[in-house]
């Protein structure tokens, strides 16, 4: 397997399960239950909610995909721009709590806007440990790898 394609792959795969596992966690924390139908309520994006919700096996998979596909897709795009933006090789954990950031925001504002998803309460405190948390589970995998795989092109400050 091509060196690019196998540290993206296993980048966006552990960031994706890092990712949901938070996501499965937190939920539990904020209700104290276990998200059992949380890959369903991720296919509602594109299935609607009432029809994944009531959905089997099939339905969960999707969701599994769609989280993954969205996870890879996030992880290719800092893998082919950090070649390319010098300012992204300024700090490995500042830049991936602010990936993280940006990739929250991009499927909040943007990803959930083409779903019929509920739109979630805007809760500062809530959206800023979440920022943190997803650029810490996230952003700073996505980014730590690909300075990695970088590291004899990119001149790395720490």
């Amino acid at each position: 397997m091509h060196k690019f394609s196998k540290a993206v792959l296993l980048t966006g795969l552990f960031a994706g399960t890092t990712d949901i596992l938070y996501a499965f966690i937190a939920g539990y924390m904020r209700q104290g239950v276990f998200a059992e139908k949380m890959f369903h309520y991720i296919a509602g994006g594109a299935l609607g909610l009432e029809k994944s919700m009531s959905g089997g096996l099939a339905v969960a998979f999707l969701g599994l995909f769609f989280h993954y596909f969205i996870a890879m897709s996030f992880t290719i795009l800092f893998f082919m721009l950090l070649p390319r933006l010098k300012f992204l090789s300024f700090d490995k954990y500042l830049v991936g709590i602010l990936y993280g950031i940006f990739v929250n925001l991009s499927i909040k504002l943007i990803i959930f806007l083409f779903t019929p998803l509920p739109t979630q309460p805007f809760i500062l405190s809530r959206v800023f440990i979440d920022w943190i948390v997803f650029g810490i589970v996230f952003g700073i995998p996505v980014v730590y790898s690909a300075y990695r795989f970088y590291k004899p092109t990119i001149h790395e400050k720490n």
